[in-house]
């Protein structure tokens, strides 16, 4: 079998330039891999404002496109989508309702409702009272609210993720192509025990393997801090092509 393609989606409001290193530890394997644009924070594109708003289905739409372009292009090469945190939301939200990739690798994926955090998660669901509130008036959410600058449909839809837990699309039936799920150690964002409602709730645990990546497994400079364990993103991508050796045989 080929080497895959492996598509990037990126977290809330990260930039797909941030993602450079770990592309090109990927590609260093032999395999290829690209970090689909994040919508509202490339250089040069239109942000997020009272008259251009997105939703969960448009982004996962944008992820159906490039999964069937990779196919197109390369139609001998596995389609592999990683999804980082929200990027994790969206890619669940692909396998479940279009054509799954062949594989599917969440980091720091989590469900954010607010039980699931420390202390009540009050300061996870006051985020998850104040967007409608904010984006009813500014018609966006600006700055400096987390995600910002948000758009309107896309972060009152994860507002509602927070205070209900219930995603912004249906689990009709759960993912059942080969899951790799990477929990970061210490990850103040996706936190273990909304890293496991995730996984239970969106994936066939026939599908998973699970991978905790720990502190002392990060190489010297490196984090297993929800953002930036992508500057140093060797261990994770050890991880990975150990898995699809695995999973594609």
């Amino acid at each position: 079998m080929a080497e895959p393609v492996v598509l990037i989606a990126a977290a809330m409001a990260v930039p797909s330039g941030f993602y450079r290193p770990l592309v090109a530890e990927i590609e260093s394997r032999g395999w290829q891999a690209r970090a689909l644009p994040t919508r509202g924070f490339e250089r040069g594109k239109p942000i997020a404002s009272r008259s251009a708003d997105w939703s969960y289905g448009s982004e996962i739409q944008a992820i159906a496109d490039a999964v069937a372009a990779a196919r197109a292009e390369q139609p001998d090469r596995p389609v592999i989508l990683l999804g980082h945190s929200l990027g994790a939301q969206l890619v669940a939200g692909h396998q479940i309702h279009h054509p799954p990739a062949d594989g599917f690798i969440t980091v720091g994926a989590s469900v954010p409702h607010f039980r699931s955090y420390p202390y009540g998660g009050l300061g996870v669901l006051a985020m998850g009272v104040s967007v409608p509130v904010v984006t009813r008036l500014r018609g966006y959410l600006p700055k400096p609210f987390f995600g910002a600058p948000g758009a309107q449909t896309l972060m009152r839809e994860w507002a509602r993720f927070v205070r209900s837990g219930r995603p912004p699309f249906d689990v009709p039936h759960r993912i059942t192509s080969p899951t790799l799920v990477v929990q970061l150690q210490g990850d103040a964002y996706a936190v273990s025990a909304s890293n496991k409602v995730f996984t239970e709730m969106m994936i066939d645990p026939a599908a998973v393997t699970r991978w905790v990546y720990t502190r002392d497994a990060a190489p010297e400079g490196g984090t297993t801090h929800h953002v930036r364990w992508v500057k140093t993103p060797g261990p994770v991508v050890d991880r990975i092509v150990e898995w699809w050796a695995t999973a594609a045989s």
